[in-house]
């Protein structure tokens, strides 16, 4: 599942506007993904409290979150993996997460 994801953000990411990034992304998990399906999302955010608030509560209850610290302890990885009913549930997720400050999206 994560290769499939990584693979996805590498294809849409060649010097586009993020409207034009987000069209392609969302054929592109038509293309490979039968929905409702379950999908893993994969952030890094700074070692922050408030952020790292900020990015769990995009997810519901059911999703399994995994966060870990980065080696000097200065970042954290936020893995969550949820079942997404569409490929456009998936695009207005990182869309809201976009507005977190610092977060990297991958």
């Amino acid at each position: 599942m994560l290769s499939k994801t990584v693979l996805l953000f590498y294809l849409c990411t060649m010097s586009r506007s993020k409207e034009e990034f987000y069209a392609d992304l969302k054929l592109k998990l038509k293309d490979v993904t039968d929905f409702p399906a379950l999908y893993m999302f994969k952030f890094i955010i700074p070692n922050d409290n408030h952020k790292l608030a900020q990015t769990e509560a995009l997810f519901g209850p059911e999703a399994q979150v995994t966060i870990r610290k980065s080696r000097n302890g200065n970042y954290l990885s936020v893995s969550a993996k949820e079942v997404m009913v569409s490929a456009q549930s998936v695009i207005d997720r990182y869309k809201e997460a976009e507005k977190i400050e610092g977060i990297i999206q991958l």
